[in-house]
């Protein structure tokens, strides 16, 4: 279950892929299409958002902040 960590309302264009950057800005880079490039990152909006270890951060369909925890699946590894 995803929480909503901060609003910012960011209205999405299409080609483009929006995230969370590592300083907690929402940014959106050019995505790549056939023979055509990517481009390079630029920030959409400053957020500032402190993040958590163990937390999945993303922009969702109302242009916020939401957070989920991540499932950590599999079997664990035994030690030698």
């Amino acid at each position: 279950m995803a929480a909503k960590v901060a609003k910012a309302g960011v209205k999405r264009e299409d080609g483009y892929l929006y995230f969370v950057d590592k300083k907690g800005n929402i940014s959106r880079a050019k995505m790549a299409r056939g023979k055509k490039k990517g481009g390079s990152p630029t920030v959409v909006a400053k957020v500032g958002v402190k993040k958590e270890k163990g937390y999945l951060y993303f922009v969702d369909k109302q242009g916020d902040i939401s957070c989920a925890k991540m499932v950590r699946g599999g079997k664990k590894k035994k030690k030698k």
